[in-house]
Formats: C-alpha cells, sequence, structure tokens
C-alpha cells in the first residue's frame, strides 16, 4: 500500500471538541497535539483522561498494557470502545484486569500505581524506542504481563463494585504489522514543513505511526504530527524505491539508549 502527501501554508490550531479554534492561531510544527494553550485547555474539559468526570454512568475497563521489556502501564476506557483504546496506544500486548463503575475503575487504577508502581503514562517516545526491541514469540511478550496481572488480583483493597477478569493476554504484533522491517528502520519524522514531502510504501502502523519504506529505508511517520496542515496527494505511487522524505528526520531511538544512525538525513 503506497502513502504520501505533500504539506503546503502553515500549521493552524484544529479546534476542541467540534469547534474551530477561534483565532486560526498557528501551532508548532513539532507539536503532537496541534492546538493552542486555549483549545487544548477545553478539549481536556469533561475529559475522563484528565479525571474531569466523576458521574460518568458507563461501565469502565482496567487494563494492563504492555510496549516493550520493561515498559507496562495501567489505564481505564469504557466498555463500549473495546480494544480501540490499546490499538491507539500502540499497545503491543495487554490484558483486561477488571471491569465496572468509572470511579471504581479509577481507584482500581490508583490502587496499582501506588502497590505495583505501575505508571498510568508512558511518554510515547519511550513506546516508539520499546517497539523495535520485542520479543521473538507471543509467549515472550505476554510473560511481563502475566506477572503484574498476577500481582495486581493477588492485592487487597479492590473496590467490591469491580470485578476482576482472568489473564488473557492480546497480541498486536500481527495486527500493526511488526516484523522484520524493524532491523530497517532509519528514522523518525521530526516535523513536517510547508512544501514537506513525506511517501513510501506502508510496510507497519502501530498506534499513531506509520512506517514508509523510502529510498533512504523505512522511516516512522507520527500522524499526529499531520493534524492542522493543508495536505495534497504526491503524484506517482508514493512507494517502494520512489518513496520521498523532504521533510527535518532524526535517527531512531531504540529502547537502550542507541541510534539507528547520526544526525539528521
Amino acid at each position: 500500500m503506497a502513502f504520501g502527501v505533500a504539506e503546503g501554508g502553515v500549521r493552524t490550531c484544529v479546534g476542541a471538541r467540534g469547534h474551530a479554534c477561534p483565532l486560526r492561531a498557528v501551532v508548532p510544527g513539532r507539536s503532537t497535539g496541534a492546538r493552542c494553550e486555549e483549545c487544548a485547555r477545553l478539549d481536556r474539559a469533561h475529559s475522563v483522561a484528565a479525571d474531569t468526570i466523576a458521574d460518568d454512568p458507563r461501565p469502565y475497563r482496567v487494563y494492563l498494557a504492555w510496549f516493550g521489556p520493561g515498559l507496562a502501564k495501567v489505564g481505564i476506557t469504557a466498555v463500549e470502545r473495546g480494544t480501540a483504546r490499546l490499538l491507539e496506544q500502540g499497545a503491543v500486548c495487554f490484558s483486561w484486569l477488571g471491569s465496572g463503575p468509572l470511579m471504581a475503575a479509577r481507584r482500581t487504577e490508583e490502587l496499582l500505581r501506588a502497590a505495583l508502581r505501575v505508571p498510568d503514562r508512558i511518554p510515547y517516545a519511550e513506546k516508539r524506542a520499546a517497539r523495535f526491541a520485542l520479543p521473538g514469540t507471543e509467549g515472550e511478550r505476554a510473560a511481563e504481563l502475566a506477572e503484574l496481572h498476577a500481582r495486581a488480583v493477588a492485592l487487597g483493597g479492590w473496590p467490591e463494585s469491580l470485578t476482576r477478569e482472568p489473564f488473557r493476554p492480546v497480541d498486536h504484533v500481527r495486527v500493526f504489522g511488526l516484523g522484520a522491517e524493524g532491523a530497517a528502520v532509519v528514522g523518525e519524522v521530526v516535523e513536517l514543513v510547508p512544501a514537506g514531502v513525506v511517501s513510501g510504501e506502508l510496510v507497519a502502523a502501530a498506534g499513531p505511526d506509520l512506517h514508509l519504506a523510502t529510498e533512504r529505508g523505512v522511516v516512522v511517520l507520527d500522524t499526529r504530527l499531520m493534524t492542522g496542515w493543508g495536505l495534497v496527494p504526491v503524484g506517482g505511487d508514493g512507494g517502494g524505491s520512489e518513496g520521498r522524505v523532504e521533510v527535518p528526520v532524526r535517527a531512531l531511538r531504540v529502547a537502550g539508549g542507541g541510534a539507528r544512525q547520526e544526525g539528521l538525513f
């Protein structure tokens, strides 16, 4: 599958909660939020993620997500959303932990953070770096999560209204299309720029990241950098050896602090 975009003009704020930004504010090219300060504040108002809603009547699930060796988190998501939240985050492997009312799910999340020191947020750059140092089998990828799940369900203090769920790991490596192309990944897009071009053959997609095969090798494009730009299709097939990268790119950081190559290209 070929993919290509070219950017024009300036990057403007995308607004908040379905409303356009009244200022049409210009936002930085490296921002993944694509919102001005005021719209970002409004977007987080009435947000479950920001803990500003306490009376949501929908049932919620608590989950454990794993992104690579030593990198796991706890979180919650509405039952009606299914696995969408885990796919959005780029979770390599996950398991449900329990389900119940919102505040019970929140209390369980806090219990795990305090008792097991499992975070509820992980910087996305760390998730991306860990993706290129994954064990080869589903069993190996689920092992750390299985241990965490067992420790979590053994804890006292769970809210009575939250139903615990058994460990059933779900692996997303095949869903994301991750595989041998990891060795060929050479960099990640830093930002899009006016008249810039990014094109190539889509070889994998994990969370917001597209892995594109270009003439330079596989480059990772975080699609959150695309919002707010005026995008137009790139001519030609945009894939394979014809793929072009005419925006700032940096060497890809991998788990352990290494890099695929030095400097920008």
